[in-house]
């Protein structure tokens, strides 16, 4: 029976890896597989049986709305994390990613354990434990798993989301017969990184890299977002997406993001709520002096940001939509402002020397005068900002920001319109 390095030689995957891909991103998809699958055999001394992907995010409106229960839009894009599989009855899902120990978490032990938050193999455990409490049935099984990826760590498109996915999207198929949706493998990574990694993270960045494409959500019902897939062609629209990564040192930035889910849940406390979403615009802003003194300004001027991106989130997606691309990007550069003013995640508390990610802003801003748009991407404080180059200016916007921020620090991306997927 032919392996499947045999069958990649061949081309027997080609037509779904320039589905994924493109194209021109061909060549690299073989040469990936190649090395995934070579590395696998070099790790556990088999063949692998199964090749699985799972894309990293970008986050195309809606800044921190989701953990409020709100509306986002956001696109899976072609960097992923790339996995060759075996299942085993071994009892235990054994993880290599390239560059890093190998991980062992015993699929008897699905609770979270003490001392093992913020690793990887809290994921690894947290999404075993969310499928089994679905009905996936995970004891005497086993996995070997080798990962590489391409989904630069720290770069605001969420290996961390591509990652739960990913693992998700095995154990899915493998054991359960994917009778999780998305969403819920969604869902699943996003209980994962909560209640076991302990990072207070929203819905959107699993729901994109699970669902692919381009997706504009509604979190009103979390149990049951409503995903809606729209299309949007950037080249077509003479656009190139970029995300910069703006050298910010990649410290431990959880308390900043904590920091805003707590001021908005003591905005709504004073309401009888817990996300903002439950509260009434206009109850917040007849009741502004009592929460000021409740809940303090800046948890006021955070609020203020959410509403209104809401409302931006999904004037963007009817704005795609009707063809609107003009429209969308005056809505984009509206969320960065609003980002940077009233949500206050772009420069880390206290800081005045080391702004990093607001000068990347400013300096895209700044080479791209009043065409395209830049903005903060994603989570915030550090990481990267997210701007929409006109093709004709690609290469020398590109070499003007990598000028200032080290040379590899311009990712071009291309929306991928598959999630996490089975590739062979």
């Amino acid at each position: 029976m032919e392996n499947l390095i045999q069958r990649l030689q061949q081309g027997a995957f080609d037509d779904t890896l320039v589905h994924l891909y493109g194209p021109e991103g061909l060549d690299t998809a073989h040469s990936r597989c190649a090395e995934v699958l070579t590395g696998f055999r070099r790790i556990f001394g088999a063949e692998a049986e199964a090749l699985f992907s799972a894309p990293g995010r970008t986050e195309l409106g809606g800044n921190h709305t989701d953990h409020q229960h709100g509306r986002v839009l956001a696109a899976s894009v072609d960097l992923d994390i790339l996995a060759a599989v075996s299942p085993n009855q071994s009892g235990m899902l054994r993880v290599q990613s390239q560059g890093y120990p190998l991980l062992v978490v015993d699929l008897r032990e699905l609770s979270p354990m003490a001392g093992e938050e913020n690793t990887t193999a809290a994921l690894i455990r947290g999404v075993a434990a969310g499928l089994a409490a679905r009905g996936c049935p995970l004891q005497g099984a086993g996995l070997d798993a080798y990962m590489i990826s391409s989904v630069p760590g720290g770069s605001g498109l969420s290996s961390s989301a591509a990652f739960e996915v990913l693992m998700g999207t095995i154990l899915n198929e493998l054991f359960f017969g994917g009778s999780c949706s998305a969403v819920e493998i969604a869902q699943i990574g996003q209980y994962a990184e909560n209640v076991f990694f302990g990072k207070p993270c929203g819905l959107m960045d699993q729901t994109a890299s699970s669902v692919g494409g381009v997706v504009a959500i509604d979190f009103a019902d979390t149990a049951h977002p409503a995903v809606e897939r729209m299309e949007l062609d950037l080249a077509r629209e003479g656009y190139a997406l970029c995300i910069l990564d703006s050298g910010a040192d990649h410290a431990d930035l959880t308390a900043e993001y904590a920091a805003i889910t707590d001021e908005l849940k003591a905005v709504c406390a004073c309401f009888g709520k817990s996300v903002l979403r439950e509260v009434p615009e206009a109850d917040f802003l007849a009741e502004l002096p009592r929460v000021r003194q409740a809940a303090g300004d800046r948890a006021v001027v955070r609020a203020m940001h959410i509403y209104a991106e809401n409302r931006r989130a999904a004037a963007e997606a009817e704005a795609l939509k009707a063809g609107d691309f003009e429209t969308y990007l005056e809505l984009v550069r509206r969320s960065g402002a609003s980002s940077t003013q009233y949500l206050q995640n772009v420069t880390p508390t206290g800081q005045t020397t080391h702004q990093e990610l607001l000068v990347t802003i400013g300096l895209c801003q700044a080479l791209l005068g009043d065409r395209g748009a830049a903005r903060v991407h994603g989570g915030g404080f550090g990481g990267t900002a997210q701007a929409y180059v006109p093709l004709d200016m690609l290469e020398d916007f590109r070499a003007r920001t990598e000028a200032v921020l080290g040379k590899g620090s311009c990712h071009v991306v291309r929306i991928r319109p598959v999630g996490g997927a089975r590739l062979a």
